[in-house]
């Protein structure tokens, strides 16, 4: 991952060789003229594609259209797209008025008759072709080369009959690189210790002991989660809060432990689909966990859902193929090369995700979650985890124990008596003892006046002359005769109504 920076200056530097030669490039100079002026009414759309005609394939574009072709490699002034684009006249000039587009420049279209005298080679689209080594351009100044990528920047400069700048004094390249590689300020004593450093390769060793700062990452990684929508909230109007720190931290590290491209794709596009994957796999795949959240009751949870699966559509499509293909959505798109069919050919890899497209939780993640313990959490989980399977057994043990135990129990809890209570045939206590219980009670005497009308409340019977029996004495049917009711009062003892 490290090396990527030496590969984009590259590929700059590769643009800078290209245009110092004369050759004229189709993705470079050309396709961005054609996007402009002629793919809208020309283009991959079949649908808006105008008199049969494409110029966006090679094929296409050399097509004999009724004696007519487009382009015919190295004769300019036999193509009729030379004709049309320097035509005055409103019925034969491309771009037509009608469509609103300017026309091309004069140096544009010296750079489509110099394309067609060339050839009129086409290329892929710049994100399907594979990257090239080109070789340094020649200069005249080769003192002052000192690597590769000085050859590309000179070339430049020499082509635009432009001179290097001096060399910059140490304190201000340490202050540079250091702003660079880390986004922090070199300390006084790095100035001073780069400053009298005189050795060959000082330069190197500082940029090596950047590039081995933790720093590194966090001022890298920055740019990387820009394109993966970090956020630590939900986003639209309630915008709760969403705990992601673990998968910026991910991506810091994978930054300083200069992890491989392919691997740091996969682990984040696929890393729950790999055999047994790892916790900072799973976490890697929060990249598209990073979408939008509603969380207001009033909205549909499937349109949500939906649009979420068609962010990471076409965050994927920009962040890893270079295309724009959310202009697919809706329709094939007119300048990149994917139809509206492969778009949600496309959008099938995503819509399996068990989610909701409405999640009201403002306090916690929305499901599907990772759990992710603390390194001193992980190894109490791993003690607790190695404990599970004694307890288990322990458990077992005392389960096959309880029917002895309860039978002996049962033969040697002694008969307790409980105390008289006025007004109450018998009380049953809902409290275990240790020593047990009896509901036998000796007959309470008469009721009060008082006593009966509580117990006709509790009861919802009207009072009658009585007496209290103790429910325990009576026989089953006549404790049960006529369906009598019974209460419970607040402190769970069961009344039972005496007979009036």
């Amino acid at each position: 991952m490290k090396q990527i920076i030496s590969v984009i200056a590259l590929a700059l530097a590769a643009t800078v060789s290209a245009r110092a030669e004369e050759k004229v490039r189709f993705n470079r100079d050309v396709r961005p003229i054609l996007s402009g002026t002629c793919f809208y009414c020309h283009g991959p759309d079949e649908k808006k594609r105008e008199g049969d005609r494409r110029l966006d394939t090679r094929a296409g574009a050399l097509a004999d259209n009724d004696g007519v072709r487009a382009v015919v490699p190295g004769k300019p002034d036999e193509s009729d797209l030379m004709a049309r684009i320097v035509s005055h006249d409103k019925d034969e000039m491309m771009p037509p008025p009608k469509s609103k587009k300017a026309s091309p420049t004069k140096e544009q279209i010296a750079t489509l008759r110099k394309w067609i005298e060339q050839g009129a080679e086409y290329e892929g689209h710049w994100s399907f072709l594979p990257p090239s080594e080109s070789p340094p351009p020649a200069v005249k100044a080769r003192t002052w080369v000192k690597n590769g990528i000085d050859q590309f920047v000179l070339a430049k400069l020499e082509s635009e009959n432009l001179a290097p700048s001096p060399e910059a004094d140490r304190a201000t390249l340490i202050r540079r690189v250091s702003l660079d590689l880390t986004g922090l300020l070199p300390s006084p004593e790095e100035v001073r210790a780069f400053a009298e450093d005189r050795a060959p390769d000082a330069y190197e060793r500082l940029v090596a002991r950047l590039l081995a700062s933790p720093h590194y990452g966090e001022r890298w990684g920055r740019h990387w989660l820009d394109q993966g929508r970090y956020g630590d909230s939900n986003g639209y109007a309630i915008d709760g809060p969403r705990a992601m720190w673990p998968y910026r931290d991910w991506v810091i590290k994978a930054l300083n432990d200069d992890m491989p491209f392919d691997r740091f794709t996969i682990e984040q596009l696929a890393g729950d689909l790999l055999p047994e994957p790892t916790k900072s796999q799973l976490i890697a795949t929060a990249f598209h966990r990073n979408t939008l959240i509603n969380e207001e009751g009033g909205s549909k949870p499937e349109q949500f859902r939906v649009e979420a699966v068609i962010d990471r559509v076409n965050t994927t499509g920009a962040v890893w193929l270079g295309l724009t293909v959310g202009c697919a959505q809706c329709h094939t798109h007119k300048f990149d090369p994917i139809t509206h069919r492969e778009f949600y050919q496309f959008y099938a890899f995503f819509n399996g995700i068990p989610e909701k497209g409405l999640d009201g939780t403002r306090v916690r993640n929305p499901a599907p979650v990772v759990r992710i313990p603390s390194s001193d959490q992980g190894s109490k989980l791993l003690r607790y985890l190695e404990q599970i399977p004694a307890a288990e057994k322990r458990l077992v043990e005392r389960e096959a124990e309880l029917p002895k135990a309860q039978e002996k129990w049962e033969k040697d809890v002694p008969a307790a008596k409980m105390p008289t209570i006025a007004g109450l045939s018998a009380a049953f206590s809902l409290d275990e003892t240790t020593d047990g219980f009896s509901s036998r009670l000796p007959a309470s005497p008469a009721l009060s006046p008082v006593e009966k009308e509580k117990v006709a409340v509790a009861s919802n019977t009207k009072p009658k002359d009585a007496t209290a029996k103790p429910l325990a004495s009576l026989p089953r049917e006549e404790a049960e005769a006529d369906g009598e009711p019974t209460a419970v009062n607040a402190t769970g003892v069961v009344l039972v109504p005496a007979t009036f």
